[in-house]
């Protein structure tokens, strides 16, 4: 008998050591994939394939990273919104252009693609403290353009790109107008249980019940659940319900903890919507929701009734 209950712990024990063998070395690979199976790292198209106007902009991250973006105008003089967007995990940013492409006409509004470190044409390698510098070099970029309506950029993150996005704008309360949130986990950590299913007895975010005791081996835990409660602009959440890969209950979750101190939260859910396609399933009412979001959050300026009656008198 005992020799049996030497084998279980035996197992158990090393399928611990496995996981935090396999944690250890291949995390980074697990969050991060530049390159999907099959393909390359190098962009398939560009804006001009669709006949997108567009520029490619180079820029620096504060760690002296150079990283490769796309700005897109539905025309040369468009002043509407700005979306500073962030993508999933895996690709790159022309394996999104199509709803880019859809995303432009729909809201009418200029689109700023940032590849991230180790992402299509950037140099480096991923890291959350990385992309993290990232995405502040690219709201720089753009908060110093004289070619767009400063205060309307509005920051739209998808998957992990709405990890990135919260902290991006829990950091720039003056810069960013407003958050859109798609897909989004709470935490990597507790991802970490839902795709390896055997480590959410030792890893997870805070509304995990387990001993958590090896959360410090995880170098990207992405923690949104504690971000998105600090954001002070207004937050969107777009949320798939038959998501395959992160369950639609996070996105309750994040919802819950930012209205709980912000009450310019809203959730809008889309029954047939899946991780990447909730876009393409939700119809119009998915850009209806945003168009109306950022009419009221992010809107035109308009002239100052002093402005006008200065013109009036100057008749």
């Amino acid at each position: 008998m005992v020799s049996y209950v030497n084998i279980l712990l035996y197992g158990v024990g090393g399928l611990v050591v496995a996981g935090m063998a396999l944690l250890v070395a291949l995390q980074e690979k697990l969050v991060y994939v530049p390159v999907v199976p099959g393909l390359t790292k190098s962009y398939p198209i560009t804006p001009a394939r669709l006949r997108l106007i567009y520029e490619d902009v180079w820029l620096r991250s504060s760690d002296g990273v150079r990283l490769h973006s796309w700005f897109i105008k539905l025309v040369p003089e468009c002043r509407g919104p700005t979306i500073l967007f962030f993508q999933e995990n895996a690709g790159n940013i022309a394996h999104r252009l199509e709803m880019v492409r859809i995303m432009l006409q729909k809201l009418n509004c200029n689109i700023f693609m940032l590849s991230y470190r180790g992402y299509g044409a950037s140099e480096g390698y991923p890291s959350q403290h990385g992309i993290t510098m990232d995405a502040q070099a690219a709201l720089d970029h753009l908060s110093q353009r004289t070619d767009i309506d400063t205060s309307r950029i509005v920051v739209f993150g998808r998957s992990l790109g709405g990890a990135v996005g919260a902290v991006l704008a829990k950091n720039n309360p003056d810069k960013v107008a407003a958050l859109i949130l798609e897909n989004t986990f709470t935490s990597i950590l507790d991802m970490a249980g839902v795709l390896l299913p055997f480590l959410k007895w030792v890893i997870g975010g805070s509304s995990s019940k387990g001993p958590k005791f090896l959360n410090f081996l995880v170098r990207s835990p992405w923690n949104t659940a504690e971000v998105v409660g600090q954001v002070k602009q207004p937050i969107l959440f777009l949320s798939g319900l038959q998501d395959e890969m992160v369950p639609p209950s996070h996105m309750q979750i994040l919802y819950a903890k930012a209205a709980a101190r912000n009450n310019r939260c809203r959730f809008m859910d889309f029954p047939t919507g899946m991780h990447m396609d909730t876009w393409l399933t939700g119809g119009d009412n998915y850009w209806k929701t945003i168009q109306d979001f950022l009419e009221q959050h992010a809107p035109e300026q308009k002239e100052s009734s002093s402005s006008s009656n200065n013109n009036v008198s100057a008749l």
